[in-house]
């Protein structure tokens, strides 16, 4: 037991972290942003909630971040780079390590090997990235692994099952979507299914700028996908797996208890980002980054200026918080959201546990975080407040 408690940390003004409404390309409308000394300004109106049944309105009594974050466990169970993490119904944690293409398997505080995906060709930012389960799994068993081949970026499903004493192990993979260009860098790689129970997959631009512009393009998007691999039904462009499109480097991927989605952004040098995603919606690269108000382009609802604080990776949202994972900024952020708005970023464990890669709500409702690049890594159970406290 670690029993570590992290107090919150503000930013102060001089960090310039800003959060501001979203472009909806109607500048004549009156909206507001929120500043870092939480001050309303003049600003754009807020895009739309996605899908049917998204509530379109603020809730009642906005949620704040905590005061503080317990750090209920830190196991030390030997993982190398890993990147994600996904939880079975019975609790146990499966983790992808990048470089390595294992699968790996949590439970009581051990870690088993379950199985090496094939194909996998890591190198610089590629390798085995995302995960996800099947909305069905305990009747389909099947996990889902973006990863870099070597020729592309793609997304395979494989069996995921149990024996009798539990122990799990990994069948051969199907290959369901392929062709998203690869790079060094910018191989985006975050996988999860959606409230209606559609695949969404964040993809980077692999370093070629031309693609986010391009809608027929599959870098620098939000995919979603039928479990089967085809554009879903209902995609803003037609027979086209493209959802939303001028991303850079998508890293998380997250709703909201309203059904709203949000991602968490790699900037360049400047300008990470959290965004509410909308259908069809452009969020500008690399025309533009962060929240300049430009028409026709959607502004970051959180912007952080200096990457070297942020570099925000995986995400998740837990009793209204956004909290995502820092890997330049070696900290966990958590963001407060009140409807269609984001209130100020607050900081935690700061300098103390490294690059946090991927953050995800356990079924007991604790909040893992992985670590990268520790050599070897570990995963952080973090006690969030209890609802009201």
């Amino acid at each position: 037991m670690d029993g570590r408690v992290a107090s919150r940390f503000v930013p102060a003004l001089s960090l310039s972290v800003v959060v501001l409404a979203a472009c909806t390309g109607s500048p004549s409308s009156p909206g507001s942003a929120a500043t870092p000394g939480g001050s309303a300004t003049p600003g754009l109106p807020a895009a739309s909630a996605p899908g049917p049944g998204a509530a379109s309105t603020s809730v009642s009594a906005p949620p704040t971040a905590p005061q503080s974050l317990v750090v209920r466990q830190k196991l030390d169970v030997d993982l190398q780079l890993p990147w994600s993490v996904v939880f079975t119904g019975d609790g146990t944690a499966v983790v992808s390590e990048r470089d390595s293409a294992l699968i790996k398997s949590i439970r009581d505080g051990q870690a088993t090997t379950v199985g090496e995906v094939p194909g996998v060709d890591p190198g610089g930012e590629g390798g085995l990235l995302g995960l996800a389960l099947s909305p069905e799994f305990d009747s389909d068993r099947w996990l889902y692994a973006y990863f870099t081949s070597d020729t592309d970026n793609r997304i395979a499903r494989m069996q995921l099952t149990a024996d009798a004493s539990g122990k799990l192990s990994l069948g051969d993979p199907e290959v369901i979507f392929s062709g998203m260009s690869k790079a060094s860098t910018h191989n985006g790689g975050r996988i999860r299914f959606g409230p209606d129970g559609f695949l969404y997959v964040g993809t980077g631009d692999s370093q070629r700028r031309e693609q986010p512009q391009d809608t027929n393009a599959l870098g620098g998007k939000i995919l979603r996908l039928t479990p089967q691999g085809q554009p879903a039904p209902g995609n803003p462009f037609g027979d086209n797996p493209v959802y939303s499109y001028g991303h850079r480097n998508v890293q998380g991927l997250a709703w909201d208890s309203q059904g709203r989605l949000w991602a968490s952004e790699f900037g360049p040098d400047v300008d990470d980002e959290l965004n509410l995603v909308i259908p069809g919606g452009n969020y500008g690269w690399p025309t533009v980054t962060g929240a300049p108000g430009k028409s026709g382009l959607i502004d970051a609802k959180v912007v952080w200026p200096s990457t070297s604080e942020a570099s925000p990776s995986g995400l998740d949202i837990v009793d209204g918080v956004a909290y995502t994972g820092a890997l330049r900024g070696q900290r966990l952020w958590a963001v407060p959201l009140n409807g269609e708005t984001a209130g100020t970023p607050v900081a935690y464990f700061t300098s103390e546990y490294g690059r946090l890669r991927d953050v995800a709500k356990a079924p007991d409702g604790s909040i893992w975080v992985l670590s990268n690049n520790r050599n070897p890594d570990f995963a952080l159970i973090v006690d969030p407040p209890k609802a009201g406290s």
